[in-house]
């Protein structure tokens, strides 16, 4: 099997998919004694693998009564989508965040494996090499007018 973050990972999408409420709620202490690991180890696959790109919420409040709440964001109704996508992209947009919203479109199997990496490749840091100064202005409005041309074709 993978390496912890992975297993930790893997073991946090099953629980999500199980639940009929959209989120659950652990202690972090608890998930770590059961992983065997410190409560940042934790931290560190909420932090990289649970993020709003991905399409998760993740609420942690810390101390004795602390907890971790991890809902899982979906899509919801038609429009909806365009409207949370584009305020996840904002005005600049980086390669990593980029790639985390490509592979929450993945995901939510909105495109297929061929056509993430056709994304991937054509905003990646290598396709938009030159002088130009804010790759990641241009970026943004790129992946907003691959969002909106998805969403037109009805493939949404």
């Amino acid at each position: 099997m993978g390496n912890l973050a992975d297993r930790i990972e893997e073991y946090l999408k099953r629980i999500l998919e199980q639940t009929p409420d959209g989120y659950i709620i652990l202690q972090r202490s608890e998930l770590a004694g059961e992983f065997d690991c410190v409560p940042s180890q934790i931290n560190y696959v909420l932090d990289t693998r649970f993020t709003v790109e991905r399409g998760y919420l993740v609420e942690s409040r810390r101390g004795g009564g602390g907890y971790l709440r991890i809902v899982r964001l979906g899509l919801g109704m038609e429009g909806q989508y365009q409207q949370i996508m584009r305020q996840l992209i904002g005005e600049q947009l980086t390669q990593v965040r980029c790639n985390g919203l490509v592979d929450r479109l993945l995901d939510e199997q909105l495109v297929t494996v061929r056509e993430a990496a056709l994304i991937k490749g054509i905003l990646s840091g290598g396709a938009l090499s030159g002088e130009f100064s804010d790759w990641n202005v241009l970026r943004a409005q790129l992946m907003k007018s691959i969002l909106t041309t998805l969403s037109r074709d009805d493939l949404l």
